[in-house]
């Protein structure tokens, strides 16, 4: 439940603001200049604000698609991430997030068509080839989608642009709004996956893994192409079964012809994004595990690293043809 909303004055009367708004009668109104003054301040506990966030309704300016990082993608040339919020309803431990942002608190930018103007002029510029747009990146993409109503408003949107494909990452069981509208060809909604026992430990407020393939056999069956992303991999004694095991259940169950594409990655961190989490939570079991900084990014020792992402793709390709396959080289 979201106590607080902060707003922009230049918003207010924003249609979907008054939208939100009305969403939570009793909640908390606060408004202010911009957005900034409330999520940037650095005198603030992420990990006290993270037990109760608030939600923060701004507008966005610049910056709306942005390249996507190198090594990040699933096949294309051309790739471009754009988020509509920041922060996340969970509390993934290995999150960059947190090491990222000052505050825990959602942001939302409700200028929508900004953002589709934005989309639609980079298609426009390369009409000849296919460009992939990945939402996700600094949020959930469907978490908070009853609230938002993000997949409802752009999936319709992406439908007018013959060379866009859209990528909704997610760890959420919220596909309402895609179930109740046809199949976007060039859509794949892309589920992030651990272990149970692992995800237990790290990925806090998140539905299990055996809900979330619920959710997403539910999408196969309508007809949406869905991912799988297994990323981060995470060490812990018995990982090798533990991960054979996940593998084997969430392969029993899905659909192959519907299966878009597998993407793959070890834990890692920028290193001041990495000191700035490991503050915030000493005890976490995580960052007591075999990890060292390596050219500004802290992740598993090398060895360690090469030997989990061989084991795991060893075990994929058992499942999967291999140009279904993504490792990420972040």
């Amino acid at each position: 439940m979201i106590e607080t909303i902060y707003i922009e004055e230049a918003i207010l009367q924003h249609p979907r603001v008054l939208e939100i708004l009305a969403r939570f009668p009793q909640a908390r109104k606060i408004t202010c200049g911009r957005y900034g003054e409330v999520f940037n301040p650095r005198a603030q506990n992420f990990r006290l604000q993270k037990q109760q966030p608030a939600l923060i309704l701004a507008e966005k300016y610049k910056n709306f698609a942005l390249p996507a990082p190198s090594g990040y993608g699933i096949g294309a040339a051309r790739n471009y991430y754009f988020s509509h919020m920041l922060n996340c309803l969970y509390d993934c431990r290995y999150c960059f997030l947190q090491g990222m942002y000052q505050s825990a608190h959602y942001v939302l930018f409700v200028n929508y068509e900004d953002f589709q103007q934005d989309i639609r002029q980079l298609c426009v510029e390369s009409p000849n080839e296919e460009l992939h747009f990945f939402s996700g990146y600094d949020c959930d993409s469907l978490a908070l989608e009853p609230v938002t109503g993000f997949a409802e408003h752009f999936l319709p949107f992406f439908e007018t642009l013959p060379n866009a494909w859209l990528e909704l990452r997610t760890k959420s069981t919220q596909v309402r709004s895609l179930l109740n509208r046809q199949p976007l060809p060039r859509c794949i909604v892309a589920f992030s996956l651990s272990p149970e026992q692992i995800a237990e430990k790290v990925e806090a407020k998140a539905p299990p893994v055996e809900r979330r393939l619920d959710a997403l056999c539910k999408l196969q069956q309508q007809g949406w192409q869905i991912g799988l992303r297994f990323d981060p991999l995470i060490y812990q004694s018995g990982y090798q079964s533990q991960y054979r095991e996940l593998f084997e259940q969430v392969f029993s169950r899905i659909d192959l012809n519907r299966l878009h594409s597998v993407s793959l990655g070890v834990f890692r961190l920028p290193e001041n994004f990495f000191k700035k989490v490991h503050k915030l939570y000493p005890e976490a079991k995580l960052f007591a595990g075999p990890l060292l900084s390596r050219q500004g990014m802290v992740s598993y020792q090398q060895e360690l690293e090469q030997e989990m992402m061989h084991y795991c793709t060893e075990q994929l390709l058992n499942y999967i043809p291999a140009d279904k396959f993504f490792p990420c080289t972040l």
